[in-house]
């Protein structure tokens, strides 16, 4: 049997025992996840309802693409910029292609965390750590005081950088001679 699912915003063509390659999925190696939404399946020439198929897999890894060189230019104007991505992967074996009750369901499908979500959990933990290293810092009291700086003295100025002297005209100067 195969299904046609779609996951990080391509669609592909699944079988069971297929290994793919879709854009990171939450999750570590070994872990199972439920493929969703499933557009189409069928066995041979016959359609069965897409509703009722799912679409399990074991994640392999969690791996990197190929580098994709990204060169912007703009001729005539001296503007080049070159950058490189390579783009987050999860490499999947296809485990079960079926009914959803004949498939295991142990993981949903989740898309990796979003920027915001990532920035507020560290902050968490930042504030329940920061009572443990209150005690920290009475340690630090114990070690000598760096020196300031000497008080500045009075009537002392620092000095401005010399300005640069302007350019001559010489042109001005040829015309002047020749009159």
């Amino acid at each position: 049997m195969f299904a046609v699912v779609r996951t990080g915003g391509k669609q592909y063509r699944v079988a069971a025992g297929d290994k793919i390659a879709v854009e990171k999925l939450a999750g570590e190696a070994g872990d199972t996840v439920t493929l969703g939404d499933v557009l189409l399946a069928g066995e041979g020439d016959k359609m069965a309802d897409a509703g009722k198929v799912s679409v399990s897999a074991e994640i392999i890894a969690q791996a990197k693409g190929e580098k994709v060189v990204v060169f912007k230019k703009r001729r005539r104007h001296n503007y080049r910029r070159k950058n490189g991505h390579r783009q987050q992967l999860t490499l999947l074996r296809i485990t079960a292609v079926g009914d959803s009750k004949a498939a295991p369901k142990k993981e949903a499908a989740k898309p990796a965390p979003k920027q915001d979500e990532a920035k507020a959990a560290p902050a968490k933990e930042e504030a329940k750590a920061a009572p443990k290293k209150a005690p920290a810092k009475k340690a630090d009291a114990d070690k000598p005081v760096a020196k300031k700086a000497a008080p500045k003295k009075e009537g002392a100025t620092e000095a401005a950088p010399a300005k640069k002297a302007p350019a001559k005209k010489a042109a001005a100067k040829k015309t002047d001679a020749k009159k």
